[in-house]
């Protein structure tokens, strides 16, 4: 019999290699490549017992499973709430509010008499009583445990029989059958097989919280994403204290759904109406702010792009986005250039999207060049309007999906007016009073400066 190949796994991106080395070659993340035990064989774990199979037609279906949370935005995320028998990853940045928000879902379900279990692997009980406390959850019925050893966890799953657990973080739970620390791709991925099959098995939806890399991506990515039904990631902008959730993974329900929450002494508090907040302190008649109404999952969301355009200080100029994508901030500032005439070569750029939300549909085309044009020509944008349209690399202003979802919100915070593509023109004259339609840029630069049209 052969000698079976040593195999080496990188901790970050999950690339397999058959030879160690300092720098991940996939990656380009050093000393993250650990070495992984053969896979045991079928042959040496012996004959195995098939599952029988089933009629498509005999299985039963319970289309009411769901625990609704009772929060909006929580629900509208997962797709209507909690499907027992899922595994859900939670991830972002440390102090974000991963554990605060989990334990508030807990508190929310336990009141309604739905057994609960909260895994801490990271704080002690007392610390978990006084997050409790800090959030209103004294007097809550939800159990909790300390423990990081996946063997103790299952146990404690088997007795309990919660409908609903967390395990708090998945980076610190550790198993027995394996040498490697915790946080390895290693461990990460057995702990968190071994906990997946078992809330599986027992009808218990199951929130394990995960780490994110320096870059922001999951610790373990693929590790971790694949074995899973459902990630959500929880982020926001360094110093806001808006949070945006955002399924980016949901075997149940659709993906880039977010939910907006606000960070308070009391814990998260659900943003019912996103859109008023966004432009709660917008300036109507400011050069380089055009409106925008951008799709994120199922609802509609209005939004600000800002821009300032001035003359370069330096010899090479200086252009910072905050929002959207760069890639796609400097295809439009040529196309701006050569199909529109405005130069805009020489000068500092910079574009921003207020209140920390980032929007990198190309429905959010439009909206962006024109207030790069407003700005540098110091021209505030058409009065009371917003903006939506893709723009092609030759000037053309191309036509959008959802256009009556996107107007019919601007509509309902007062907005009266819509630049739109031609190819749009005759939906969204039933959702708003008066439509612009444009072919081209340099028919929607004309209008510029028209504040009182």
């Amino acid at each position: 019999m052969g000698r079976k190949q040593t195999t080496y796994v990188c901790a970050e991106c999950g690339a397999t290699f058959y030879r160690w080395s300092g720098r991940c070659p996939n990656c380009q993340q050093w000393d993250t490549l650990q070495e992984s035990r053969p896979a045991v064989s079928s042959r040496d774990q012996g004959r195995a017992v098939a599952t029988p199979s089933v009629k498509l037609t005999e299985i039963e279906v319970d289309y009411n499973a769901r625990i609704p949370v009772n929060m909006p935005e929580f629900d509208r995320v997962l797709g209507g709430g909690v499907l027992p028998g899922s595994t859900i990853l939670l991830a972002g940045d440390p102090g974000i509010g991963k554990s605060t928000i989990l334990l508030q879902v807990l508190g929310k379900v336990a009141a309604r008499g739905v057994e609960c279990l909260y895994v801490s692997c990271e704080e002690s009980l007392g610390q978990v009583k006084m997050r409790a406390g800090r959030i209103g959850l004294e007097e809550s019925a939800l159990s909790v445990s300390v423990e990081n050893a996946v063997e103790n966890i299952l146990a404690i799953l088997a007795a309990d029989r919660p409908q609903v657990a967390v395990v708090d973080s998945i980076q610190r739970v550790v198993t027995r059958g394996v040498d490697s620390p915790a946080g390895s791709l290693r461990q990460v991925s057995m702990c968190a097989t071994a906990l997946t099959e078992a809330a599986k098995e027992a009808g218990c939806a199951l929130f394990l919280v995960g780490h994110v890399t320096k870059q922001g991506m999951m610790a373990g990515p693929r590790a971790l994403e694949h074995l899973v039904d459902t990630v959500l990631y929880f982020d926001s902008e360094k110093f806001q204290s808006l949070r945006i959730l955002r399924a980016v993974k949901n075997r149940f329900g659709a993906i880039n759904e977010i939910g907006v929450f606000e960070m308070t002494g009391q814990g998260l508090r659900e943003v019912l109406n996103p859109s008023e907040l966004f432009l709660a302190e917008r300036d109507p008649a400011a050069s380089g702010s055009v409106v925008t109404s951008t799709m994120e999952g199922s609802r509609a969301l209005l939004v600000e792009i800002q821009a300032l355009v001035g003359p370069g200080a330096y010899s090479t100029p200086e252009r910072k986005v905050t929002g959207v994508d760069y890639r796609r901030f400097s295809m439009m500032m040529s196309v701006l250039e050569r199909q529109a005439g405005i130069e805009l070569g020489r000068s500092d750029a910079f574009v921003n999207v207020a209140g920390g939300v980032r929007v990198y549909e190309p429905a959010a085309d439009l909206p962006l060049v024109l207030a790069l044009a407003s700005s540098f020509r110091n021209q505030p944008f058409l009065g009371g309007a917003v903006a939506i349209g893709e723009v092609g690399l030759g000037g053309e202003v191309r036509a959008v999906s959802r256009i009556e979802d996107r107007l019919n919100e601007a509509a309902r915070l007062g907005f009266e007016r819509a630049v739109v593509p031609a190819g749009n023109a005759k939906a969204a004259a039933r959702c708003i009073s008066q439509v612009h339609p444009v072919r081209n840029l340099l028919q929607a630069t004309k209008l510029l400066g028209a504040a009182s049209m």
